[in-house]
């Protein structure tokens, strides 16, 4: 009986599943955007993560990129990714499960979610769009701040 009770208070992430929730890719200007250029094309990249409770232990976690490469103010090509992980996650206090959800879980969906991407730019006709690894801390972090800030607004104008 004591070997359950430490198993169920043993701290563990499991990854249920993944899936990809919505994908698009878009190549207004094809075939001409697939011809050689003088420079690469400016790619701006968004990154959002958000999380869902299924039951007390399953969360759905989902990140989305999307990237846009321009030329002046021609689209050369755009893509969005939804990309999903269901986690259960028991065993840890209370107070690690906001980090857990959003800095811990895309950690792990992240390198799945660029592949997608690099595999659709390179079947798009470009080279494969490789997206720098993301600091999800830093971006809890300033989600944070932000929503911190927000609220202290809201309580002076109340």
């Amino acid at each position: 009986m004591a070997d359950e009770n430490n198993q169920a208070a043993t701290p563990s992430i499991n990854i249920l599943a993944q899936y990809t929730k919505d994908l698009s890719f878009e190549n207004p200007g094809a075939p001409r955007s697939l011809q050689a250029r003088d420079k690469a094309p400016n790619i701006n990249i968004n990154v959002n993560v958000n999380a869902n409770p299924l039951s007390e232990v399953d969360f759905d976690v989902v990140l989305t990129l999307e990237a846009k490469a321009q030329e002046d103010e021609k689209v050369v090509f755009a893509t969005e990714l939804v990309y999903g992980g269901v986690f259960r996650i028991s065993g840890f206090p209370q107070e690690h499960m906001l980090p857990l959800l959003f800095i811990e879980c895309p950690r792990l969906l992240f390198p799945f979610a660029r592949q997608i991407i690099a595999d659709v730019t390179r079947n798009g006709g470009f080279p494969p769009l490789m997206i720098d690894p993301i600091d999800f801390a830093q971006m809890f972090t300033q989600r944070m701040a932000e929503e911190q800030a927000r609220a202290k607004v809201q309580s002076l104008n109340s």
